[in-house]
């Protein structure tokens, strides 16, 4: 009997699925002056080996005793490595594969360093699941950071989900496995089976860095390859830049992909990305908005969690369609002159089983200690900042969207739970800084770093932070000690007017200084106004249903609001269905209340955000000096007993002032004197109380000319006709105004 040439405990290792360094043994190698090669293929009664040149027959291997499913032989003749493909058979049935030991790592020296370093911005193109040719074999090249596993395997219905068939080969102390596997192309579905490092086995796993997932609430991830794509979108990515800076006109209309419109037709199923593409995209640039903002669309398990509880940072929620249709959508809002902002959560990630949590048996992404690595609010896990690879983990995906999806901008989430370690925790439920203080210095420092990272790739794009606290300089450099964000949300502003709008007009003096408190700190950062999904969830009703009074009336309050919204300083955003008064409280899981625009009230709502937008865009007054107090001048801040509200919104050299009035009562006013900044002519152009959107047509349609009688501090002044709730532009007309 011949002795078998695979030893004992090497053949029993790979059999049971435990063996440390496969590649040392399966695939060729030599063996006393001979070319020996193993395969395990368990669901095989046979197996040859093939030429792969000539698909000649070259020999037949034998089982490997006392080791099912393993197979072994000499090839005759053969002294060096040759390319060969394995023949199985099983019963009648016979099948052809290349072999994934035939071939040598892909991850060079230089990837090896910087994933070691913890530095490798460009982490997805080392790590996850890559499509491409490799030693001149067509297949696809897999590849998972899990330090702690003592085996690593892909599995998926290639492999009949066999975690022994496919075990990677580990890259030294770096952490990485890896493996090559021939033939796999795009639309493979797979996960990684890893084993602790007691030899447990732990929970099937999606990819980290998988760039594609199953529709939920299947969880595994599927290969996609991501360099099939050809973008035309160069003349948007060229002027985007000065699209985008603060002293732009910014307007976002905020999006949650599957309530904005269904299909009610087919199953009432969401819009496709390519549908988007074509509906979303029209009816925005229909209603002035210059930026979609996504609510993220990085795969997410819950659909209750509105995408906020991601699991697959960098895949595409393949609700909507592929990767490939995600950056068809993106690239028709660029043919729209239309930048898009995603959603981007990097402060926390769901406990589901097949995610990062306890990814390699160990708190590989979280924290170990539950009072640094738990969630209580949302019973998710929190990523561990201070860990290098973590930090680079996040930082990657954050350029990806940028590069690989030509992303225009990030909104990160919930950046306050991040900026401090007792966010939403009771005494002794926190762990203290290392200088014992309550800020999370390792998060301030990977936020810092983030938007050093993506800004220096490319400082066209912009960043922005929900944060909802008074830490200092959100938006301010990090060279001065800032977070480094292009622009901060003001929740402030959002919360105080937001109050004040729903309080009867009656009692609406005795809180006006919640409409004027926001312009106390208004340019201490570059600040988003937001009126965003979280103000029309968890029982707080429409925006329409927060103002008081009757039908009319509460619509001409949240005119009246807009209005003042778009006058106040700060870049805008809209939730979808605020811009024509969605009745309802936003629900998820159904679509927009669309038919309620064949009312006249609603699609006159509708009109006044449209040409709220328009007017916006097209007057620089209304946006060049957003974060200059120079760009603002209160005419009569203090009128409380009227609750009325005149401001002058100023641009750069040569831009004519804009006068806004807003009364908050339903009281109009004639024969109202109000100071101006400038001498001349002031047309009357946006008056929330017209009749085309729903209002008493009162105003002053014909404008008025600016006398010299002083008032509220101004040397000119005009009578107007102040309309009822409304809140009305004035434009000076007069030539070289400023």
């Amino acid at each position: 009997m011949t002795a078998p040439l695979t030893p004992a405990a090497a053949a029993e290792a790979l059999v049971a699925g435990h063996h440390g360094d496969p590649f040392a043994v399966l695939g060729l190698h030599a063996l006393d002056g001979k070319l020996v090669l193993r395969a395990l293929r368990p669901e095989a009664d046979g197996v040859e080996v093939l030429d792969a040149k000539t698909g000649r027959r070259l020999a037949a291997l034998s089982p490997t005793p006392g080791a099912p499913g393993l197979f072994e032989g000499v090839i005759p003749r053969r002294k060096k490595r040759f390319a060969y493909k394995l023949r199985m058979t099983r019963g009648t049935d016979v099948w052809e594969e290349r072999d994934a030991y035939a071939h040598g790592p892909r991850l060079g020296e230089m990837d090896e360093y910087l994933l070691g370093e913890g530095t490798h911005n460009a982490l997805w193109k080392a790590l996850g699941a890559h499509v491409g040719p490799h030693e001149g074999v067509p297949g696809t090249h897999f590849a998972v950071w899990a330090p702690n596993a003592s085996r690593v395997s892909v599995v998926g219905d290639f492999n009949g989900w066999d975690g022994r068939r496919h075990v990677m080969r580990r890259r030294g102390a770096t952490g990485i496995h890896e493996i090559f596997i021939p033939d796999l192309g795009d639309g493979a579905i797979y996960k990684y089976e890893v084993l602790d490092q007691h030899r447990n086995l732990l929970p099937l796993k999606a990819d980290p860095v998988g760039f594609g997932a199953e529709l939920p609430p299947k969880t595994a991830s599927v290969v996609r390859d991501l360099n099939s794509y050809d973008w035309s979108d160069q003349g948007w990515m060229e002027r985007r830049g000065a699209r985008q800076k603060i002293d732009q006109p910014i307007s976002i209309y905020e999006v949650h992909l599957e309530s904005w419109r269904r299909v009610p037709e087919e199953e009432d199923r969401p819009v496709t990305y390519r549908e988007l593409a074509e509906q979303l995209v029209s009816y925005t640039r229909e209603m002035g908005f210059t930026h979609i903002e996504l609510t993220p669309i990085s795969e997410y398990p819950f659909g209750g969690s509105w995408g906020y509880q991601p699991v697959g940072l960098f895949a595409p929620t393949s609700r909507f369609g592929t990767p490939d249709d995600f950056r068809a959508f993106v690239e028709a809002c660029h043919a729209a002159d239309l930048g898009v902002i995603i959603d981007w959560v990097p402060g926390h990630f769901p406990t589901d089983a097949h995610g990062l949590g306890q990814f390699d048996g160990t708190p590989l992404y979280e924290h170990a200690d539950p009072k640094e690595g738990y969630h209580p609010d949302w019973n998710t896990l929190v990523y561990n900042y201070g860990r290098t690879e973590v930090q680079n983990f996040l930082i990657a995906n954050a350029r990806y969207w940028f590069e690989e999806f030509h992303i225009d901008g990030l909104r990160v989430d919930a950046v306050a739970s991040m900026l401090y370690r007792d966010y939403s925790r009771k005494e002794g439920e926190w762990v203290p800084n290392k200088d014992g203080g309550r800020e999370n210095l390792e998060a301030i420092a990977f936020l810092q770093r983030m938007n050093e990272v993506v800004y220096a790739a490319d400082d066209s794009i912009l960043t922005a932070a929900e944060e909802s606290t008074a830490f200092p300089g959100v938006s301010a450099p990090t060279d001065t000690g800032g977070l480094g964000f292009g622009f901060k949300w003001n929740m402030g502003w959002m919360n105080d007017t937001l109050r004040y709008m729903g309080e009867d007009p009656i009692n609406r003096k005795y809180h006006h200084d919640k409409m004027t408190f926001g312009l106390h700190y208004a340019f201490t950062e570059n600040f988003i106004l937001p009126l965003s999904h979280d103000e029309v969830v968890h029982g707080k009703g429409s925006l329409l249903g927060r103002m008081p009074g009757d039908d009319w009336q509460r619509f001409a309050n949240l005119r009246t609001y807009f209005g003042f919204m778009y006058g106040h300083p700060g870049k805008k955003l809209m939730f979808m269905g605020g811009e024509f008064g969605q009745a309802k409280e936003w629900n998820n899981e159904t679509s927009l209340d669309w038919h309620l625009l064949e009312d006249p009230l609603h699609a006159g709502m509708q009109a006044w955000v449209r040409d709220l937008n328009r007017f916006y865009v097209a007057t620089p007054s209304l946006f060049q000096q957003d974060s200059s107090p120079e760009g603002f001048q209160w005419i009569d801040g203090g009128n409380a007993a009227d609750s009325i509200l005149s401001w002058a919104r100023l641009g750069n050299e040569g831009a004519a002032p804009v006068l806004v009035v807003s009364n908050f009562t339903p009281v109009p006013r004639t024969g109202f004197r109000i100071g101006v900044p400038a001498p001349g002519p002031w047309a009357e152009a946006l008056n929330s109380d017209a009749e085309t959107y729903g209002g008493s047509g009162m105003g002053s349609p014909d404008g008025a000319e600016a006398e010299p009688i002083p008032a509220h501090g101004c040397a000119h002044s005009i009578e107007i006709t102040i309309p009822p709730l409304a809140t009305v532009f004035y434009e000076s007309k007069r030539a070289g105004a400023r």
